[in-house]
């Protein structure tokens, strides 16, 4: 189900849930700012998923209260997820989606890197 993402953060969520260590995942890479996991559900076969250590809810909420700190360790997180998995050539695509129109369905700040195939159009047309 979509999640309106100018709600609360909400801690019982499913990454806030990964990242106390209370659900397992499949990690590919932490540090103080960011933990990075493969999707149990890939969209493609490479569907990594990074997420900011802190409490926010979408992309919008992160770039308003995140410290400097924060979202620059998370951007560089991201970069460099995607250059050890090898997917700087022949590329990748990121998307991270925020509130309902986009079917965010984790109210808890991701991006997901896809990879290992042409992934076609954007959007769905």
């Amino acid at each position: 189900m979509p999640i309106d993402a100018t709600l609360p953060y909400d801690d019982q969520n499913i990454f806030a849930k990964i990242l106390r260590g209370e659900i397992p995942s499949k990690k590919v890479f932490e540090d103080d700012y960011a933990l990075a996991f493969h999707d149990i559900n890939p969209q493609a076969p490479t569907h990594i998923l990074v997420i900011p250590k802190g409490p926010y809810v979408s992309w919008d909420d992160f770039s308003a209260k995140g410290s400097d700190a924060e979202i620059a360790g998370f951007v560089r997180a991201v970069g460099e997820v995607a250059r050890a998995a090898g997917l700087v050539a022949p590329g990748y695509r990121l998307l991270a989606n925020t509130g309902l129109d986009s079917h965010q369905e984790v109210p808890h700040l991701h991006v997901h890197i896809f990879a290992g195939r042409k992934l076609g159009p954007m959007l769905a047309r």
